[in-house]
This record gives structure tokens, C-alpha cells and sequence, in this order.
């Protein structure tokens, strides 16, 4: 199996890029050198003749990487829509020879390798071809952040089911505030539910950040998150 971490959504907005960069932190305190990426990104932004990918910037900064964004994110969109529908309104394809030459590149200069991919699973991304099928060519153990209100059991399990079904490694739940806390009956219980439900483990639940601040982000990672589960997979 490859070294890495696969990091998906049960939704799109739940912090998957928090959650990625929490993961680094951890896999950084055991002394690896770990690479982040951004497959592919829509929603960019445009300076000019180029498009930024922020949440790829961000993987970049935040891992300490030397490699150009190009080997973080190899494909950028400026449409904020699922890679399909933002490649058939811009005229242009998702360059999927582009992203494993970036990949290949990654993990051979990287003990692990942490990817952030695009919503949800069955985000697709051609009109046959699911974010579902690119973790499956990634080869790495599956990460579901899920948001912490209601609806997350159905959405949590719905992912987590499917994802076995399809022959996924999933590695385990992280329920992420991505939004602060509401206090509200589901938020009080989903996270014991899910530990009662679900056929994989979860691996904690990351707090609401006042600001994204790496002090923050790492302080949380290594309080909140089961190192213990993430190392079974390194």
C-alpha cells in the first residue's frame, strides 16, 4: 500500500483542507517528511494569465514544500463546481497524466503523502470517472471528514458503506467543526453514535478554530485526533 492518506468529504464545506493540514502536523511530529497535494481544484483564482489554488497554496505553506504549486495542485478550475461541470463550462479536461507525473514526483521526495480530494466521493469528475475512482488509482487509506450537526450519521454512514463496498481502505472518521459549535442535541451525541455504528474507527473530533493559524491547527491535531489509529496505516 502506498504511504499516505487520502482525505475525502461526506459533503462539500466540511473542512477537508483543516483536516489534511491536521494530518501533516501529526505525521510531522513522527518525524516524517510529508508532502501535501491538491489533485485537482476548482474555484481558483485568476491573477491574470494563471489561476491560484488556494487551498493547494495552503497544503504547500503549510507542509513546508519546496515543489512548485504545479506538483501540489496539477489541475486548477476558476468555476467553483465539481471538476465535470467546471471542465465542460471552461473547454478543457482534467489532465490526469499531469496529476500522477506531479504524484510520482511527490512520493518519491516524500515519506507520505497527504491528498485532499474534491467533496464527496461520488463527485464526478468525467462523465464516468468519481473522485471514488481517483482515490482507488491513489491507492491510500481513506480519511472522511464529516461536519458535526445533523444529517452527519446518515452522511457519514452513506460514505463509509459505499466507500467498503467499492473496496476502499477507510481509514477512519474525523468530525470537523467547521463552523462553531451550535450546541445542539445532534452535535451532543453524533460523535458516540458513530463510535457505536460505524464499521471503522473514529479518529476524533477537530474543534472550531477562532483563526486558521498553524499553532492552532497543530495544538488541536495532536489533543483531539488518535495518532495511534493513523500510525497502523504508515
Amino acid at each position: 500500500m502506498e504511504k499516505g492518506f487520502f482525505v475525502t468529504g461526506t459533503d462539500t464545506g466540511v473542512g477537508k483542507t483543516i483536516i489534511a493540514a491536521a494530518l501533516i502536523s501529526i505525521l510531522r511530529r513522527l518525524s516524517l517528511k510529508v508532502c501535501g497535494m491538491k489533485p485537482i481544484e476548482t474555484g481558483c483564482i485568476r491573477d491574470k494569465n494563471t489561476l491560484v489554488p488556494s487551498d493547494g497554496t495552503f497544503l504547500r505553506t503549510f507542509a513546508d514544500m519546496s515543489e512548485d504549486i504545479e506538483f501540489v495542485t496539477p489541475c486548477c478550475f476558476e468555476n467553483p463546481l465539481a471538476p465535470f461541470a467546471a471542465s465542460q463550462i471552461e473547454g478543457r479536461q482534467v489532465d490526469f497524466e499531469k496529476i500522477w507525473q506531479a504524484y510520482t514526483s511527490l512520493k518519491t521526495n516524500c515519506d507520505v503523502v497527504v491528498i485532499e480530494g474534491i467533496g464527496g466521493l461520488l463527485v464526478p469528475i468525467t462523465n464516468d470517472y468519481y473522485v471514488l475512482d481517483l482515490a482507488k488509482n491513489f491507492g491510500l487509506p481513506v480519511i472522511i471528514t464529516a461536519k458535526p450537526g445533523l444529517g452527519t450519521l446518515n452522511h457519514t454512514m452513506l460514505t463509509v458503506r459505499y466507500g467498503l463496498k467499492e473496496g476502499l481502505v477507510m481509514a477512519g472518521v474525523i468530525i470537523n467543526y467547521s463552523y462553531p459549535p451550535e450546541n445542539t442535541p445532534a452535535e451532543d451525541t453524533n460523535a458516540r453514535i458513530i463510535r457505536r455504528i460505524c464499521p471503522i474507527p473514529l479518529i476524533g473530533t477537530f474543534p472550531h478554530l477562532d483563526k486558521i493559524d498553524r499553532g492552532l491547527i497543530e495544538e488541536a491535531a495532536l489533543q483531539q485526533l488518535d495518532i495511534d489509529i493513523i500510525k497502523r496505516y504508515l
